[in-house]
């Protein structure tokens, strides 16, 4: 995992290339990834900000612009529910995919080389330059389908 000030460096300079401020609320908003690891709505981040930082104002539409920012600049990554939102989580991890629970919300992360090498396979084959790519595998975690045959 990448050092906090390193991070906080990469930020700084990304503000100051999109003319924008460095502000303790987009500083705290960075941190509050940073410290935090799971995946988190804009909603959940402010939360979690006016816990750890109750002094400080974090308006909803700032979160919004800093995950987009910070998204667009590969510092973060979301995943998509569609109308239901995004949630988000910092960037700088190795490549993972994702297994979401429909019924309880739960993220697992893993990595799979198969999967991996399958796909590079497939872009190759369809003289397609792969640059990146997302996997989420939508359905019940263990617990759920215990609850369920219970």
């Amino acid at each position: 995992m990448i050092n906090y000030d390193v991070l906080l460096k990469e930020f700084a300079i990304l503000l100051k290339s999109q003319e924008l401020k460095f502000t303790k609320q987009r500083e705290a908003i960075l941190r509050t990834l940073y410290d935090n690891k799971g995946h988190y709505s804009p909603e959940e981040i402010q939360k979690l900000i006016n816990k750890n930082h109750s002094d400080l104002k974090v308006g909803i539409a700032t979160i919004y612009r800093t995950m987009a920012l910070l998204e667009n600049a590969g510092l973060a990554s979301s995943i998509s529910f569609g109308k239901d939102g995004k949630l988000y989580e910092l960037g700088i991890k190795k490549h993972h995919d994702h297994l979401i629970c429909t019924q309880c919300g739960k993220i697992t992360e893993f990595v799979d080389e198969t999967i991996e090498k399958r796909q590079e396979e497939i872009a190759k084959k369809h003289n397609f330059l792969m640059q990146d790519h997302t996997m989420k595998i939508v359905g019940l975690c263990q617990e759920c389908q215990n609850k369920q045959n219970s």
